[in-house]
């Protein structure tokens, strides 16, 4: 680091890997040192202003050329929790989308690393920075408890989003992948200790190599509840494909899209899975005669960030973290945990039994 400023080495150029390199591009705090992806050199749609910077095929001569403070893992599941052990043992910064890696004890390694080299680990929990989900999971917690949360992210892809999709489930199921959002979600509302999973899944596609449908249940030691449900291929229905609801004995709190007048949104269309449009409160006290006191409040996000906007809101996160030493011990062991569930529920599928978690 020289002047204040943070050298970053991005690691993947895909979807995500873009977007965060035009976050770290634009951010006075970083500059980027090399861009890297065994393809890149092949890549026609990098954005113009991501053209000059240098670029890379192999991770490890970029690590030794480029000599970064930070290195920002945007690449397959499988893959995060090697790159990261090498970030940490060249001294660097972590940044890495989400899962944290695709086993526990890989997860919890990571983090173990990351606190004995004294660096900073950010997971690309996006919703953490979304007003909107800050917002939906403050009403929950006000809700009382038990409280029951249901989520849904279900996804019709084809084209592109079907190639993308087809090469994510090499490696992990719709469940493991995103669920690890909305059950970290769910641990935010409750507060408590989540205790027991149950998962089912089903393969409706001859073209990918796990279940690419999954419903996991999972109970928490306070009495909350809560399901997620995940979907990817053509076939999925886009009937109910976005479902964002909890109820409290205090009433409920949902996350309502599309309202009236408003364009429905293809459900593999990746600004549509941050996208929130309203928030819809529902309080159930009632008067003596059973009738509602008050009348349902409309809470209207139309000015959210977009997609690209949270990614910049990660990579701030990221500097403050660094440049303030925020501590971070409860942000990474978060991750950790909410991969525990999502892989409960997959050991669940495989196994056709609950998992009782320690």
């Amino acid at each position: 680091m020289s002047n204040g400023v943070h050298k970053v080495l991005v690691l993947g150029v895909g979807n995500m890997g873009r977007s965060h390199a035009l976050a770290y591009h634009k951010l006075d705090g970083f500059e980027i040192v090399g861009l890297c992806s065994p393809s890149i050199h092949e890549r026609s749609e990098l954005p113009g202003e991501l053209s000059g910077y240098p670029k890379f095929t192999d991770f490890d001569k970029a690590l030794a050329e480029t000599k970064p403070d930070v290195v920002s893992v945007n690449t397959y599941p499988d893959s995060h929790a090697d790159f990261c052990r090498k970030a940490f043992d060249a001294g660097c910064h972590v940044f890495t989308e989400k899962p944290l890696a695709t086993t526990v004890d890989d997860a919890q390694q990571i983090v173990d690393m990351a606190k004995a080299a004294n660096k900073k680990l950010v997971i690309g929990y996006i919703l953490r920075v979304h007003p909107a989900w800050m917002e939906f999971i403050r009403l929950a917690q006000g809700l009382g408890k038990p409280l029951v949360m249901r989520m849904n992210l279900n996804q019709q892809s084809s084209g592109d989003p079907w190639t993308w999709h087809r090469n994510l489930m090499q490696s992990l199921t719709p469940i493991v992948d995103c669920g690890v959002h909305y059950v970290d979600v769910m641990c935010q509302m409750t507060g408590a200790r989540p205790v027991k999973v149950h998962g089912i899944g089903a393969k409706l596609s001859d073209e990918t190599k796990v279940q690419n449908y999954g419903h996991l249940h999972v109970e928490f030691d306070d009495g909350s509840v809560g399901w997620y449900e995940a979907g990817w291929g053509p076939m999925m229905s886009e009937t109910a494909f976005f479902v964002k609801d909890v109820v409290g004995p205090k009433g409920s709190v949902s996350i309502v899209v599309p309202q009236e007048g408003q364009e429905h949104a293809s459900s593999d269309d990746i600004d549509s899975h941050v996208k929130t449009n309203a928030i819809l409160c529902h309080s159930s006290e009632i008067d003596e005669n059973n009738k509602f006191v008050n009348e349902d409040e409309w809470i209207n996000m139309a000015d959210e960030p977009g997609h690209q906007e949270l990614c910049d809101r990660e990579q701030e996160y990221l500097l403050k973290a660094i440049n303030e030493d925020v501590d971070l011990t409860e942000h990474t062991q978060n991750g950790v945990d909410s991969l525990r569930i999502v892989i409960a529920a997959q050991e669940s599928i495989d196994t056709g039994e609950i998992v009782r978690l320690n």
